[in-house]
């Protein structure tokens, strides 16, 4: 028989926090209304959402087990994790649940709550760094410049690349609502800080 310690799979009364899903809630209904209050209670924890997740086969994310730990108040566990930040936002397990949870809703929720409590994948902040630069999550470079022509598209979309003297409007409302503060952007380096 092996000896394996078991501590490691047992959750401690420490890490539980009775409050968090009170707080999503307040937070949910924030955002989205008290549709969210009601899409939380009506999961039973099917696991269609993870079944059907497309991340969930290429990663770790299993959207069941993320909303199990938020039901129980594993507050850190479900802000500090990877798993929040793996889901791709397809809707696929929106889509798929018979009990019409908003399930894509309530990772956003969970990441804006993560977010206001400084965490957030290093992948994001890249991401985020585009939108402070050019406006954009995803830069339409020369390949996708082209791309976009061989599709019959204009070789630019109608946004900031199109329009660059909207980007110092997009630039003005990130600073206005302390984005850039929360992703940790030098404005005079046009970089990320780097994380302490």
């Amino acid at each position: 028989m092996i000896n394996m310690p078991i501590t490691k799979n047992i959750a401690r009364i420490n890490d539980l926090n009775g409050n968090f899903i009170k707080d999503f809630i307040e937070s949910g209904k924030k955002i989205f209304g008290e549709d969210m209050l009601r899409s939380v209670e009506s999961c039973v924890q099917c696991g269609c959402c993870t079944g059907g997740c497309p991340s969930s086969r290429r990663t770790a994310l299993r959207t069941r087990k993320l909303f199990r730990e938020m039901f129980l108040g594993f507050k850190e566990s479900v802000l500090g994790g990877d798993d929040l930040w793996l889901c791709t936002t397809c809707y696929t397990c929106y889509e798929r649940c018979p009990r019409g949870v908003k399930t894509t809703d309530i990772i956003k929720v969970l990441r804006n709550m993560a977010v206001r409590q400084g965490y957030m994948a290093e992948a994001h902040r890249m991401t985020a760094s585009y939108v402070f630069k050019t406006g954009h999550g995803v830069p339409a470079n020369e390949e996708v410049q082209k791309l976009r022509v061989e599709l019959g598209l204009d070789s630019l979309p109608p946004t900031t690349h199109s329009y660059p003297e909207a980007l110092k409007s997009v630039q003005e409302i990130l600073k206005l609502t302390g984005f850039d503060e929360i992703v940790g952007f030098d404005w005079k380096t046009m970089e990320l800080r780097r994380k302490e």
